[in-house]
Parts: C-alpha cells; sequence; structure tokens
C-alpha cells in the first residue's frame, strides 16, 4: 500500500554556474571570474572599483563583456582556470565570439 510519502515528487534544483570576463572603461583590461550569481558579483565588482586589495577593483573591471553558464561549480572552475591560462589575443577571440562589438552587456 501506498503512503502519502511515496506520492511525492523531488525536484532538484540545478544551480547554475557562471565564468565571465569583465573590462574596464578603456577596454584595457581583462578580468575573470567564477560566481553562481552573476548580478549580485557584478555589482560587487562595481562597489569595489578603484579600491587596491583586489585586481578587479585596482583596474575598475566591473563592465561585462563575456559570461558562460555551467551547471557545476567544478566544471566552472576548471572553465576559469582554462581560460586564465589562455594568452590576451585568444581571450579576446573568444569574447569577439559572442560580443564582436565587445558592448557592456546587462544581466
Amino acid at each position: 500500500m501506498a503512503t502519502p510519502q511515496d506520492d511525492r515528487i523531488y525536484f532538484t534544483v540545478i544551480m547554475p554556474y557562471y565564468v565571465y570576463i569583465t573590462t574596464n572603461p578603456a577596454k584595457s583590461v581583462l578580468y575573470i571570474g567564477v560566481t553562481n550569481n552573476l548580478t549580485s558579483r557584478l555589482a560587487q565588482h562595481y562597489e569595489n572599483r578603484g579600491q587596491p586589495a583586489t585586481f578587479a577593483g585596482r583596474y575598475f573591471c566591473y563592465n561585462l563583456v563575456y559570461f558562460e553558464v555551467h551547471q557545476s561549480s567544478m566544471t566552472a572552475i576548471a572553465r576559469e582556470k582554462e581560460l586564465k591560462g589562455w594568452t590576451r589575443a585568444k581571450k579576446e577571440l573568444l569574447i569577439d565570439s559572442l560580443n564582436p562589438e565587445r558592448e557592456f552587456l546587462i544581466v
């Protein structure tokens, strides 16, 4: 005999993780990061602008120019590390593949 518990439907919530690239207003510096809340993280970068304690703050990297969505933190962190090992030219080609005008994206 089925109990009420047997009739439950379980949902698995998959939190997206983001690998993102920001730049400064002059588009001369790139910053690569990973987060599970892109909107909040970008707000933190903006609030920290000009603060020498962080790379993104020191170089005013708060403008989003590229991001990817991942289903796990492990794949996102692996991708972040991969991108950080790339040359600047290769990073720029990646950005240009989805954002050729390098417009500042809004999320």
